[in-house]
């Protein structure tokens, strides 16, 4: 007798996805077309029981139900063909025998209905009753997801995250239980309704020999053989059974046996992995119900390809939501929850915010969708892509937390003296190609994502008082600055991402290069907050200043400033190089050295270059008065002198009004 082929795995009764779902329902759907099969066969036993007088046209009816077994179709019903072809000698062998004595009765109670009153009673109704509980131990489970999805991330409620997370946990088990229980039932009703079935018969067969006495030679002759193989072949399938249940109830002995932090969310132990191309499970998904209302469903996410798909439980199959190619991935606040990040169309076009459960999963699928993003799947190996592009990010970007400056040697050291970069650009352009990303900058340079201000600088500046006025009214050497500096001081609100050192200083190439290195590493380590800070241009000097206590944390000489740009795509991206002086070789001039720094301002990045080229101008404009005369008879001036800055798009500067309102606030 063959093994049934077809089961439910005990050890996808934890993850409950939508696939283990839909292979459920179809085991339900069996359960109840034998639950209807059972009643029915029950009853033409019964009517055989019961009708003395309509005997023959009782077991006419009992033959054809057994026939009818073949045409139910079963989902499960392979490996049952030795017990269809045992069910159609039954009903022919019915068929022959419809002459049947009020002494049967007795025997046929005991070994024809009986057994299958038993079966229906015991083992379906069984089924019923643990469907029950494990649609009750769902509903449970569902119900403390919802609760503890909307747990703020606020210190004062880890008493109330405590309950919640035990409620998830007691629920989570409770549901496993239940379900595995569920399961073994299903699995094992595959084998005995096939003893439900074959038992009664032969119990009515054994019957009608016994009290045949005119046909015992030859029903004996015909049906010894036959009866045989069918006791065997109940006992195998028992066998079988026993078998089964044996190993079913080991499995579950041993899922059960596991730390209850499985059942925890968020308790994670095992590190994330970062070079996934695939990933699955239940995120929260947030949809508008309204103008300004939302609605978070709990929905089973997994990627296909290059897609992002979204099955709903019970469905038999999911569908597309977002195309990932070329999409981008970022860590959102939302609603005060935690762990939620948003997946952007390339167009921009289309966004969707999505929550895990834990921060394991968040920064996995963050790193899926990331590595998806970029076509890895479409490679011959995927795997081995995927992680030797994150060792080699993680190699070429490293954080830092301070000025330090690289010691180790780059892998070309002429590159980085001023005549080796003129010549090799002189070379690229001859070539008429692009400078290589080596050639700009060199592999391994640390990053830097923030600017500490030392504690005895932040004590200088308070000491100096910054723009504090003399109360004697004497004045100091810096006054003569400030004179110029008022020419020109324009305050953008930007936020600092990142600086790193450079090999060059006269080619724009290298900032894109540092912009694309920077936003790399800040993805590739989850570096996703910034501090806003105000950049101020004076016709001197450029100075980044914290807002809140109006230090300077860092500042460069107008004549430092070397090259600057804003990104070709992204508008709010500026960046610009400043040069300095590197005596670490003990030459007295030192050594030109080269650093670009990156921010993201709330204006137009434009702007913040025409304004740096506009100090530029007016610093090369002071060496020689007649041009400084010129240039500011060219240049609208506001009523105290400073030079006026003119949006990029419009030349109209008549109406006094839009000259108020572009006026600097320095």
């Amino acid at each position: 007798m063959p093994a049934v082929h077809h089961k439910l795995l005990l050890e996808d009764a934890l993850q409950d996805s939508p696939q283990t779902r839909s292979l459920l329902s179809v085991f339900e759907e069996d359960a109840g077309m034998l639950t209807d099969y059972t009643n029915q066969l029950l009853q033409s036993m019964q009517r055989v029981f019961g009708a003395q007088s309509e005997m023959g046209l009782a077991t006419e009816q009992l033959s054809q139900r057994l026939l009818e077994y073949e045409k139910k179709n079963f989902a499960l019903g392979k490996g049952d063909e030795e017990v269809i072809n045992t069910l159609q000698n039954f009903a022919k062998s019915v068929g022959e025998l419809n002459s049947l004595h009020s002494e049967l009765a007795n025997q046929m109670a005991d070994s024809m209905v009986f057994p299958l009153i038993q079966f229906r009673e015991k083992d379906l109704t069984e089924i019923s009753t643990l469907k029950e509980i494990f649609g009750i131990a769902t509903d449970e489970h569902e119900a403390a997801m919802v609760k503890y999805s909307r747990l703020p991330k606020k210190k004062e409620n880890e008493k109330l995250k405590a309950d919640l997370v035990k409620e998830v946990a007691y629920t989570r088990r409770k549901q496993h239980q239940a379900s595995l229980q569920y399961y073994c039932a299903l699995n094992a009703l595959q084998y005995r309704k096939r003893v439900a079935m074959l038992e009664p018969m032969l119990g009515y067969t054994h019957a009608q020999i016994s009290f045949f006495k005119k046909g015992i030679e030859l029903v004996s002759k015909k049906m010894d053989t036959f009866l045989a193989s069918v006791s065997n072949m109940t006992q195998s399938i028992q066998a079988q059974l026993d078998s089964e249940a044996e190993a079913m109830r080991m499995a579950q002995r041993e899922l059960l046996s596991v730390e209850d932090t499985i059942y925890m969310p968020d308790k994670d132990i095992e590190p994330v992995n970062r070079t996934l191309i695939q990933k699955a499970g239940y995120l929260n998904i947030r949809n508008k119900t309204g103008l300004v209302t939302t609605a978070w469903d709990r929905l089973y996410f997994f990627t296909q390809g290059g897609n992002l798909m979204c099955q709903p439980r019970g469905a038999v199959a999911g569908g597309m939501i977002l195309d990932l190619d070329n999409s981008s991935v970022m860590a959102v606040e939302c609603e005060d929850r935690r762990y939620c990040f948003q997946i952007t169309s390339p167009s921009g076009k289309t966004s969707m915010i999505l929550q895990a459960e834990s921060k394991r999963e968040y920064e996995e699928w963050i790193c899926t969708v990331n590595n998806i993003s970029r076509q890895i799947y479409l490679t011959d190996n995927p795997e081995a892509v995927a992680i030797r592009m994150n060792q080699s990010a993680i190699q070429a970007v490293t954080p830092i937390t301070s000025f330090e400056k690289r010691q180790e040697g780059s892998p070309n050291p002429d590159r980085a003296k001023p005549g080796a970069v003129h010549a090799a650009s002189g070379a690229s352009q001859k070539t008429g190609a692009a400078p290589e990303p080596e050639d700009l900058i060199a592999p391994g340079t640390p990053i830097q994502f923030d600017i500490m201000l030392p504690a005895s600088e932040f004590q200088d500046q308070n000491r100096a008082g910054g723009r504090r006025t003399n109360p004697f009214g004497e004045t100091d050497d810096d006054c003569s600055a400030e004179s110029d500096d008022s020419l020109l001081q324009q305050v953008f609100a930007v936020r600092f991402l990142g600086s790193m050192a450079v090999r060059c200083g006269d080619n724009q190439e290298v900032i894109y290069e540092a912009m694309r290195q920077v936003l790399a590493a800040r993805a590739i380590h989850n570096i996703f907050r910034t501090t806003e800070s105000h950049l101020m241009v004076t016709s001197s000097s450029l100075r980044l200043i914290d807002p809140q206590t109006q230090v300077t944390r860092i500042s460069f000489q107008l004549g430092e400033v070397c090259q600057f740009a804003a990104h070709q795509e992204n508008g709010r991206l500026m960046g610009f190089v400043v040069e300095g002086r590197d005596w670490s070789d003990g030459d007295e001039e030192g050594e030109p050295s080269f650093s670009a720094f990156v921010f993201e301002s709330n204006t137009e990045g434009e702007k913040i270059c025409y304004t740096i080229n506009l100090a530029k101008e007016i610093t090369e404009a002071k060496k020689d008065p007649e041009a400084l005369a010129e240039l500011m008879k060219n240049m609208p001036l506001t009523n105290d002198g400073k030079f006026l800055l003119l949006e990029p798009e419009t030349g109209d500067t008549n109406d006094g009004a839009g000259q108020e309102d572009l006026e600097s606030e320095a």
